[in-house]
């Protein structure tokens, strides 16, 4: 049986997902299944244990960004968030990823993540 879609209301910078957009500050719109949500949200408490690694790590000077493999896996992971709304979004969030030029839309398009990162 297929899941059912509820609309989502994704904060990007908070890494909050409402599902209501009143009374609230929101960057994005998604259609997404509980499965799909769970996996959002997998991704943004990964990003956030990256995150936290970084500011400790910003702390010792001779440690220089491009030479932190945590830093490509934050990246990374950014863009996978990033791929996944764009995938879930409705036409205004597709529209404003793709101006953004975080994505390549065009592959975007092509691929569909699965529910499982």
């Amino acid at each position: 049986m297929e899941e059912q879609k509820h609309s989502y209301y994704i904060n990007i910078q908070s890494h909050e997902i409402f599902s209501e957009p009143y009374g609230v500050e929101w960057d994005f719109k998604i259609e997404a299944t509980a499965s799909q949500l769970a996996v959002l949200e997998r991704l943004f408490d990964k990003t956030d244990e990256t995150d936290w690694d970084s500011y400790f790590r910003a702390h010792v000077p001779f440690l220089e960004y491009h030479h932190q493999p945590q830093n490509k896996e934050y990246d990374q992971r950014l863009y996978l968030i990033y791929s996944f709304l764009y995938y879930l979004g409705d036409e205004k969030t597709r529209n404003h990823i793709g101006e953004m030029g975080v994505i390549n839309a065009d592959v975007a398009e092509q691929s569909q993540p699965s529910d499982t990162f």
